[in-house]
This record gives C-alpha cells, sequence and structure tokens, in this order.
C-alpha cells in the first residue's frame, strides 16, 4: 500500500439496484449495488479498506448500523467501516467520510453504499411521542408532510416569480423523457403536459405527478486514491471526485426549511449573502477551483418540479427568476446547454433516502465516462450534484475529468 492517499481521489466503480417498490429488505439493493460497483471497479470486496454505510432510519437496527449490516452482507474481513445519517444528506455525507479518509492517506480503496426500503405514502417521523422533535412537531403541530412543504414552496415561487403550473408540468415532461432512457429508474415512459395537469391534486398547485414516490433501491460507488487508480485502471478517463459540500446554513436563515416551520429573524442582523441553498453549491464550486459556466450536467433535488427550478437557480445556472425561460429554451433537456436530471431525477425514480446523493454520485461518473447510453452529455467534462436533508444538511458533489 505505498503511496496512501497520495493525489486526488477517483470515482473507480459505480454500481445501483433498480429503483422501484420491490418489498425486499434494504440491505438486498445495498449488497446488490456493491457487488455491481466492484465489479465495475475490477476489484475484490477482500481488497476494500474502508467501507461507509449510509443509514436508513425506517429498516431497524440494521439500517441504523448499515455499515456493518453490508460488511457482514459481503462478509468480514476486518475492513474498517462506519455508519452515518444525514437525512437526504446521507449518501453525500457517506461519500465525504471515505473521500476525507483516502486524502488522509489512510486508505487507498473505499466503497460507499446506500440502500433503503421505504414505506407507502409520505415520510413521517418514525414512531413514538418525541416533543423535542422539531420534525415530530411539524406533523403533530400543522399536519405539514413533505408534500404540503413542497405546495408551500412552488406557491412562493409562483408569487416571486409568476411560475405557472405548466411550468412545473413541463419539468416533470423533460425529466420523464430522460427517465424513459435509464434502465434503474423506477418510472419509464414519457408523460404529456396534459397528463401532468390532469392527475389528482395533492397540495395546491401541486398535482401527483409534480411530486416524487418514496422508492425502494439502492446505489453505490468505490472510491480509491488516484496513485491506485493509476496503478490499477490506467490513467485514461479518470472521473475525479473534485469537490464534496456539506455545509450548515448561515445565521439568520430567512427561508423556510423542512423541518422547521418559523425562520430566523433579521431584524436586527442582515440576511447572509448567499441563502442555504446556493451556499450548499458554492462551496462546492470553491473547493474545485470551478464555477457554474463550467458545468457540463447537473443533477439537483427535484423533489417536486417546483423546487428543480428553484434548485437550477441555486446553483447558478441561471439569475433568480429565470429558470423557467432555460426550461421553455430547451437548454436543461438533454441535448440542451447545460442538461438537468439526465438521469430522470427523483421524477423518475423517487426518494430512497440514504441511496439518493450516491446515485447522483452514479449518474455523473457515467456522464463523464460516456457510457451513459441514448441519455449521454456530449463531450461532458464536469458535473455537479446538489440535494439537502433535514435540519441544515448541505450536500453538494463537483466531479470532473
Amino acid at each position: 500500500m505505498s503511496g496512501l492517499g497520495s493525489g486526488g481521489v477517483v470515482v473507480l466503480g459505480t454500481g445501483m439496484h433498480p429503483w422501484g417498490k420491490q418489498g425486499r429488505p434494504f440491505a438486498e439493493y445495498g449488497l446488490a449495488a456493491a457487488r455491481a460497483a466492484l465489479a465495475d471497479a475490477g476489484v475484490a470486496w477482500t481488497d476494500i479498506q474502508y467501507l461507509v454505510g449510509a443509514d436508513t432510519i425506517r429498516n431497524g437496527y440494521p439500517g441504523f448500523v448499515a455499515g456493518a449490516t453490508y460488511a457482514q452482507a459481503l462478509g468480514w474481513t476486518g475492513a474498517r467501516i462506519t455508519s452515518c445519517y444525514a437525512a437526504c444528506a446521507s449518501g453525500a455525507q457517506a461519500v465525504d467520510l471515505a473521500r476525507t479518509r483516502i486524502l488522509a492517506g489512510l486508505c487507498d480503496l473505499a466503497l460507499v453504499v446506500g440502500a433503503d426500503s421505504t414505506p407507502k405514502g409520505f415520510f413521517a417521523p418514525v414512531g413514538g411521542d418525541r416533543p423535542d422533535d422539531p420534525d415530530w412537531l411539524r406533523f403533530r403541530l400543522l399536519g405539514a408532510t413533505n408534500p404540503a412543504y413542497f405546495g408551500l414552496y412552488a406557491r412562493r415561487r409562483m408569487a416571486l416569480h409568476g411560475s405557472t403550473p405548466y411550468d412545473f408540468a413541463a419539468v416533470k415532461v423533460k425529466n420523464a423523457r430522460a427517465g424513459a432512457l435509464n434502465p434503474m429508474a423506477r418510472y419509464r415512459r414519457t408523460v404529456t403536459t396534459e397528463e401532468v395537469l390532469a392527475s389528482p391534486m395533492v397540495a395546491d398547485p401541486l398535482r401527483l405527478m409534480d411530486i416524487c414516490a418514496t422508492s425502494d433501491g439502492g446505489a453505490a460507488v468505490v472510491l480509491a486514491s488516484e496513485s491506485y487508480a493509476r496503478r490499477h485502471a490506467g490513467a485514461r478517463g479518470l472521473v475525479r471526485l473534485a469537490a464534496v459540500s456539506t455545509v450548515t446554513p448561515t445565521f439568520p436563515n430567512t427561508v423556510l426549511e423542512l423541518p422547521n416551520f418559523a425562520t430566523d429573524s433579521w431584524a436586527a442582523t442582515p440576511p447572509p449573502e448567499r441563502p442555504f441553498r446556493a451556499a450548499i453549491a458554492y462551496a462546492a464550486y470553491e473547493e474545485a477551483g470551478l464555477g457554474p459556466e463550467d458545468l457540463s450536467l447537473a443533477e439537483v433535488y427535484d423533489l417536486s418540479t417546483a423546487l428543480e427550478l428553484d434548485w437550477i437557480e441555486d446553483v447558478g445556472l441561471c439569475p433568480p427568476g429565470e429558470a423557467e425561460k432555460l426550461l421553455r429554451d430547451g437548454a436543461t433537456a438533454l441535448g440542451g446547454r447545460i442538461p438537468v436530471n439526465p438521469s430522470g431525477g427523483l421524477a423518475s425514480f423517487g426518494e430512497a433516502i440514504p441511496a439518493q446523493a450516491v446515485a447522483q454520485l452514479c449518474e455523473l461518473t457515467d456522464q463523464l465516462r460516456g457510457r451513459a447510453g441514448p441519455r449521454q452529455v456530449q463531450e461532458a467534462r464536469a458535473g455537479l450534484a446538489a440535494n439537502q436533508g433535514l435540519f441544515g444538511h448541505g450536500s453538494a458533489i463537483v466531479v470532473t475529468r
């Protein structure tokens, strides 16, 4: 293991389990994704020195100790492990833990796995009375389910920027067209604007097809030091993990964020230069030494169609209020100037919480390697993935060739 940690960190292999509602234990999805990633990297499980499991809190004790669950399923080897939970940012934090250990020179080869098996319907807090838990309180005091929050965000966008339900529906149409080309996606058919607008109303103005489902699924990546990758995979086509941002909000946070139902007051202190979601992406750009103008594609957190439009602006692809123009011009579609969610996004996959950020990294890697098939972004050189988790967990990843 000479030259541990020298150079940067590369994504050596990726793997996924198809997303859907199969009703199987989450560990089966994670195991399948892990084996696929190992095979893609051309390494054996016995070569892995460090494993990070992104936790799933709705799947009993094995979900709370996902690192050990996956290590045992693969076969005990003495590898070091970590388990982590940060809601929808869990996958990004797991990637960051593995990357940090490699950069510190403590290992050459790491495996990151995230998988989930979800209940029917929208996500809710796990059982029990917890009056000191803001997530529990928003359900008990306000009945504020996730779709209700998504509807509030959509209404905010309509008030600020004049967005319409037709704009929201166009996001679904775009993402469904990409998802139909992705063999890992849960929903693999195209839809029309009329179909979206005719689907049942869930949280005005959002309809059923505007909101992502809850899904089962798994994703995994093998990360390696660049020196290891050059020795074992050659120097061609390396996808470098240029940045991982896991920032928290800056006081005062003046835009409502789940699970809170009030914002900080800025009567005495002015708001920060960037709101939280914009700060997540900016920190990643700063670390990578890139800007949004350098991106070839982006995977963003489309919990709802309206939220994708917000995220397009948050990651700097256009000024506030102009995401609809990019959408209407075709710039964010496959074949456009800056494709957004070429995987199909959560609109096509649904939420499998600990796997989401890992799946985004899988898509970025496949695109930069030129192996995304019919949804390939031509000459992709740099990509950003962005989402966020409850309680101020930022999540952004930048990869480059």
